[in-house]
């Protein structure tokens, strides 16, 4: 199962290669598995699971089992029509909308992967004909990490900052438990039995073993991956493609000092995560000025792009955008590490807040997709510095949802203070000082909001119009979720950056996920799936877990082709 190079045979084959464990890689290589062939896993990092892990592994698929009624394939086709349109190939999202059911039935019926719809998560664009409130967005079910075994250490842990109590994960419907837990029994038993547990956990392992959101998906994904004898080697770099009459026939793959040619019979799936850690490329292709952070994991460094390219693959073009995109804060650990803190829902779309530039002027509606919001800040730089911007905050807000790594409860505020995460204003003038902003936009910006907030309405960007925006508000806030006054002293704010979090632009493949070429023929055995595929969405953002759904889909259809490549 998990391999060192030196234990493969001199001349090793295997039926296909998957260059990359992220959900991508690891959905392509159990596929395969599924269908028979004999599998290699090869990951260039130390852990397992890419970004995915980091993720809610939010899977964007329509029309699966759990999608209930209100949807259809062709509703499904019309939004992707009215969001995406000319930015990607229609036949791919036609593929996508086919087979994403089908990968996913397959799955839970033969594998430890299981997913659930929740009961509200809209598509991001809901002015757009064909949105739903719910059944496209899956949830993977929580997972027992003890059963991973002495694979378990192999899974890349979650994002620091968005577990508590030293390793404990936690989803969104923990966290409404665990505020709620003097108010409510059934909370209270939910949390009581969380702390438990890991509390537990902490005396055999060095985080918590219950699993949720991305680490779920991928610790599903492994222990069925291990159920099907599926080799895996970490710390492997792949240096060359071999081809043989024009065909991907293998690779030269380096673990230290070794170095060992595979053979790869039936193909290679490049699931690496993209250009996004590229140097030049990621200089040439992202926005200016170009972001310096990203919270998405390490491994994409965009190597195999360049090998790719030089046996004839080509990239995509005609995307809205070369990346996806996040507001991030950043901070500097205890350690010396540096957290990226996506800015996904938790706080931008809460009443009481609202984002500036340095003017003191908002420039985004603060409730819309985080990919939306972070275009909207190099749109806005462009005539006005927004980059940094300030997403602001007064007492209340700040004691009730928190702001980025500041946890809700307005408690232990003070390391956040003193190494400027957090910045404090006893008025609102005091605060612009602090950060550079024009008081007097800043004073006009939140006198307009109590306004709004009074009102119901936002009259400049329409924040709380939309069932996503209020989906992602606070329902007791009345008469919009998204609206509340910034008026309780002291006032807050922290600094957001753009940080991308996952390439839209990719290799050109087919509706088989095999990479084509410059004249648009498939080069033989080479096939490519999540980010390192161009993304059937084109560089827009229509809805949830538009990455990590196609991901698994076109990881599907890949495993498929090649298998009966084989057959043949």
């Amino acid at each position: 199962m998990h391999r060192n190079l030196a234990s493969l045979e001199p001349g090793a084959a295997y039926d296909l290669v998957v260059l990359g464990a992220g959900g991508a890689g690891m959905a392509a290589a159990l596929f395969a598995a599924l269908d028979g062939l004999r599998v290699l896993l090869v990951e260039r990092t130390e852990f397992l699971g890419g970004t995915t892990a980091f993720s809610a592994a939010t899977t964007w698929i329509p029309n699966t089992q759990h999608a209930g009624e209100g949807d259809s394939p062709a509703q499904a086709a019309r939004f992707l029509d009215a969001t995406v349109g000319n930015h990607a190939p229609a036949a791919l999202r036609r593929a996508f909308l086919e087979a994403g059911p089908q990968a996913i039935a397959r799955l839970e019926a033969e594998t430890e992967v299981h997913f659930r719809a929740r009961p509200l998560h809209p598509d991001y664009l809901q002015e757009a004909e064909g949105a739903v409130l719910r059944g496209r967005a899956l949830e993977p079910l929580p997972f027992d990490g003890r059963r991973l075994g002495a694979l378990f250490p192999l899974l890349r842990p979650p994002i620091p900052e968005f577990t508590i109590l030293g390793g404990m994960m936690v989803d969104r419907d923990d966290i409404g438990h665990l505020l709620g837990l003097r108010r409510s029994w059934r909370s209270a038993r939910h949390a009581l039995g969380l702390l438990a547990r890991h509390a537990a956990d902490r005396l055999r392992h060095p985080r918590g073993t219950r699993l949720v959101m991305g680490n779920a998906l991928v610790g599903r994904l492994l222990a069925s991956l291990a159920q099907r004898g599926v080799d895996i080697l970490t710390e492997a770099k792949t240096e060359e493609i071999l081809r043989t009459a024009g065909r991907v026939s293998g690779l030269v793959i380096a673990q230290g000092a070794l170095r060992r040619q595979v053979a790869a019979r039936r193909g290679v799936v490049l699931a690496t995560g993209g250009f996004g850690r590229h140097p030049a490329r990621r200089a040439a292709m992202l926005h200016a000025p170009t972001p310096e952070y990203s919270p998405a994991a390490p491994g994409h460094t965009g190597e195999m792009h360049d090998l790719a390219l030089a046996i004839g693959a080509r990239y995509g073009q005609g995307g809205l955008d070369n990346a996806f995109w996040a507001p991030v804060s950043v901070r500097r650990r205890a350690d010396g590490s540096t957290a990226v803190f996506p800015h996904f829902v938790l706080d931008r779309g809460k009443p009481g807040t609202v984002a500036v530039n340095a003017a003191g002027r908002r420039f985004v509606n603060e409730a819309t997709s985080y990919h939306l919001f972070a275009r909207a800040m190099f749109a806005s730089h462009e005539t006005v510095p927004t980059i940094p911007c300030f997403l602001i905050a007064d007492a209340v807000a700040l004691r009730r949802y928190g702001l980025g790594m500041v946890r809700p409860g307005g408690r232990g505020l003070a390391p956040f203070l003193a190494d400027g995460y957090l910045v404090q204003g006893a008025t609102l003038a005091e605060l612009a000082g602090r950060l550079g902003v024009a008081a007097a936009g800043l004073a006009e910006t939140v006198a307009a909001m109590n306004r709004y907030a009074a009102s119901g309405e936002d009259p400049e960007f329409g924040r709380g119009s939309t069932a996503y925006h209020r989906a992602n508000g606070d329902p007791a806030q009345a008469p919009n979720p998204n609206l509340g006054p910034i008026a309780t002293a002291p006032f807050f704010a922290v600094r957001l950056l753009p940080g991308d979090i996952g390439a839209a632009t990719g290799l050109v493949t087919d509706a088989q996920a095999q990479v084509l070429d410059e004249a648009n023929r498939p080069i033989g055995g080479l096939y490519a799936v999540g980010n390192d595929m161009h993304s059937i969405m084109g560089g827009t953002y229509p809805g949830p877990g538009i990455t990590i759904g196609p991901g698994i889909t076109f990881g599907y259809l890949a495993a498929r082709h090649a298998a009966q490549v084989a057959q043949a």
